[in-house]
């Protein structure tokens, strides 16, 4: 076992502090602040957070845990099941949390994610006590080495009391030099983020924590868990195919240059196929600066067309990441890892220009987007960084399917039951019945657009005819107030947004 890590930990040192899960996990007391490691089921600390599930379902305890996004492995299910979980920031994906966060079991802080740290630097969160980072290798000076995500882990172990390090033996040593650890200095005299290109290197390869704030090194073995991707289908095909008509138009009038501006899309099926379609758009030397390098990235720089990707965790399916790492040593070149804070950062989106490409649940006829609750009071995952990135986009796209559920819902509504990007955030909203460009335009005219455009013909009537009658009320943005929440209503109480 000693030939297995004692190379990855370089600083001699810190090898006499190699101890169990179990142990490390006995550092962490009742009440404590976590801050973990994880973005997007990449990169997550493994061994520690299961140690401290088992042992709280013999000793009952409970922490407020914050980490870079969502975590693999069930670990969020895991410490919710065993009520460890007492607050959680700032996203999650996991059904078990999710219930037990709209029971109100667990209070859950749903933030823009390039906040989280910010407020931690400036105390307005309480402090971090414990950071457990999952690692690559630990550097001669004590520098840690992220695997497949930065997240917030840079900021987690630089202000954390204590810092715990899992060494995963699984986590391939090619992964050294893929990351950009850069800190923003305090505000207000804070200087620029030297990021002007997605190339930018602007920090350091690895998390320079102190090695007298390591308390603890743990061995760990488990790989991420595999993103759930699925192939493109006749909608998803659809939504990329307007997106990319839209794109050529704009580059013809000269608004955008043949290889676009640097890519944002969000995570998930939906933004990841519609990514994929642009394998067979006449667009070139594509660039991307984004939160989550996901399956469609590689498979963009594999087809030739993008020939660099900014991120802040690589999130793959199984065989893709296989794939992948077969071949890391081609593709490392053309890739970097960031602090969330850094590629989320509003700064650096506005001036990059990018263009972003994010998920709704739904949105109404005036342009306004629901990313996070179902029927306005229970939350599904969280706004992550589509808000960053919406408002300081060059392009704001909102895509998803026009209908759900087999056709009983709507996916375009009179009013939005929660509001995460309003109109004035939205550019361009597409589904598989079209596109709808919503800049320069009043509300009365994003109406007609996004329902001549948007909207299944089964649901385009019961628009038209609420908008119709909603003008003879009037208004800047003529609404029934009476009404407007009508559809949601029948669906809560039929099963089905469909007139009785």
């Amino acid at each position: 076992m000693a030939e297995d890590y004692l190379h990855r930990i370089r600083n001699k040192a810190l090898r006499e502090r190699v101890v169990t899960a179990e142990k490390a996990a006995d550092l962490i007391r009742d009440g404590m602040v976590l801050g973990m490691s994880g973005f997007t089921r990449a990169g997550e600390a493994k061994a520690v957070p299961l140690a401290l599930a088992e042992r709280a379902r013999r000793a009952p305890l409970k922490v407020t845990l914050m980490t870079g996004a969502s975590l693999g492995n069930d670990l969020d299910k895991q410490l919710a099941e065993a009520h460890v979980t007492a607050r959680r920031i700032p996203f999650m994906s996991d059904p078990s949390l999710r219930r037990a966060i709209n029971a109100g079991e667990v209070m859950y802080i749903d933030q823009h994610l390039s906040e989280t740290v910010e407020q931690l630097r400036t105390c307005q969160l309480p402090p971090v006590d414990i950071a457990i980072i999952e690692a690559a290798a630990i550097t001669e000076s004590g520098g840690i080495i992220p695997t497949t995500s930065v997240g917030n882990s840079a900021s987690f172990a630089l202000l954390a009391e204590k810092v715990i390090v899992e060494i995963n033996l699984n986590q391939s040593e090619q992964l050294e030099g893929l990351h950009d650890i850069y800190i923003p200095t305090y505000r207000p005299s804070r200087t620029p983020i030297p990021v002007v290109t997605p190339e930018s290197r602007v920090g350091f390869p690895f998390i320079p924590v102190p090695p007298e704030r390591i308390a603890a090194i743990v061995v760990s073995t488990k790989l991420d868990s595999a993103a759930n991707v699925s192939d493109p289908d006749e909608g998803t095909q659809a939504i990329a195919g307007h997106l990319t008509e839209f794109l050529k138009n704009e580059v013809a009038h000269s608004r955008l240059p043949s290889h676009l501006h640097p890519l944002q899309a969000g995570i998930g099926t939906i933004a990841n196929a519609v990514l994929h379609g642009f394998i067979d758009s006449p667009f070139h030397d594509l660039t991307m600066y984004s939160e989550v390098l996901q399956d469609s990235t590689f498979d963009l720089m594999d087809a030739g067309k993008m020939i660099f990707a900014s991120g802040s965790s690589i999130t793959l399916s199984a065989p893709k990441y296989r794939q992948v790492m077969e071949r890391f040593q081609d593709y490392k070149p053309k890739l970097v890892l960031r602090p969330q804070e850094i590629s989320n950062h509003p700064e650096v989106v506005r001036r990059l220009g990018l263009i972003c490409i994010n998920t709704a649940l739904e949105f109404d006829i005036y342009g306004n987007v629901n990313s996070t609750h179902v029927m306005g009071s229970n939350m599904m995952n969280g706004i992550g960084g589509s808000g960053d990135f919406a408002r300081n986009a060059f392009l704001s796209v909102f895509v998803t399917k026009s209908i759900a559920k087999n056709g009983r819902i709507s996916s375009v509504v009179p009013m939005v039951s929660h509001v995460d990007h309003t109109e004035h955030d939205v550019d361009i909203l597409v589904t598989e019945q079209g596109l709808a460009d919503l800049r320069g335009l009043a509300p009365r005219e994003r109406a007609r657009v996004i329902m001549a455009n948007c909207v299944d013909p089964d649901w385009r009537d019961g628009l038209e005819d609420y908008f119709t009658r909603a003008l003879v009320r009037g208004g800047h943005t003529p609404h029934l107030l009476e009404e407007a929440l009508s559809w949601h209503d029948r669906l809560r109480r039929t099963g089905t947004m469909k007139p009785e």
